[in-house]
């Protein structure tokens, strides 16, 4: 596919996905959509880590309302099925870590498609905005299912109720991401954390995910025999020798992803 409202690039094992709709603080329209699920399905052909982050001032404010015809004629059913879906699915079963460095503001479902990613950086000149019922919707794209696991019932509620910005630091503090920090040098400080995950076992992070998100569903006998399959499957790999030998020999492991 040819990338026309987004860019991607990989080098080091790190893939960059930027939303690149500067003009509408990289508004979601159908066109992005879908090359965003087409770089996220390939980027684990290049990179041993996915970052998704917005050009300019903001990461991402949302569902382009002006995409398309009359507003009463919009589908919202089905565009979430048949072009959000698939693309937060392809971001939470992406076999690499993904990473989301939150920019600037992220409202809606821009902020809900930061929140698919396995972690979030955000910059202190970023928020979180479930802006939904500003206009009488309810949160969608995996906003209903994030929010209660991520910070619980009583903030999600509130959260999306009273649709009021959380600052990124406020977000750090509830536990909706992983951190916030300064703006300046913000993307040197996402770009080292990514460098970091794509020297890593890569392996290993995909039955991580695999495991930590099966625990939502699983009772402890499950989950216990789970992580045993998986962590078989580990012991199996070029990178627990390697991570073993590194050290008993005192020194840093050089993981290949195998």
């Amino acid at each position: 596919m040819v990338y026309e409202v987004i860019d991607y690039r990989a080098a080091d094992g790190i893939g960059v996905l930027v939303l690149n709709r500067p003009e509408v603080m990289n508004a979601l329209n159908t066109r992005m959509r879908a090359e965003i699920l087409d770089a996220v399905r390939h980027a684990p052909e290049d990179a041993r880590v996915l970052v998704i982050t917005g050009a300019g001032r903001a990461f991402c404010s949302g569902q382009d309302l002006g995409d398309g015809a009359n507003v009463a004629d919009i589908d919202l059913e089905r565009t979430l099925r048949d072009e959000y879906e698939p693309m937060l699915r392809a971001i939470f079963d992406c076999p690499i870590p993904t990473l989301a460095a939150v920019n600037g503001p992220a409202a809606g479902a821009g902020a809900n498609l930061a929140l698919a990613a396995d972690v979030v950086i955000a910059s202190e000149a970023a928020m979180f905005l479930q802006a939904f019922t500003r206009i009488g919707l309810i949160p969608d794209a995996g906003g209903t299912y994030w929010l209660p696991r991520q910070v619980g019932f009583a903030r999600a509620m509130g959260a999306a109720l009273f649709a009021e910005p959380v600052p990124a630091r406020q977000a750090a503090d509830w536990g909706m991401i992983w951190e916030a920090v300064p703006e300046e040098g913000f993307e040197a400080h996402w770009r080292t954390r990514a460098a970091q995950l794509a020297k890593g076992p890569t392996v290993a992070y995909a039955r991580l995910k695999q495991a930590i998100r099966a625990s939502y569903g699983n009772d402890l006998e499950a989950q216990l025999s789970l992580e045993a399959q998986l962590q078989g499957a580990c012991g199996a790999t070029r990178d627990f020798k390697e991570g073993v030998l590194a050290f008993l020999e005192k020194r840093p492991p050089r993981f290949e992803g195998r």
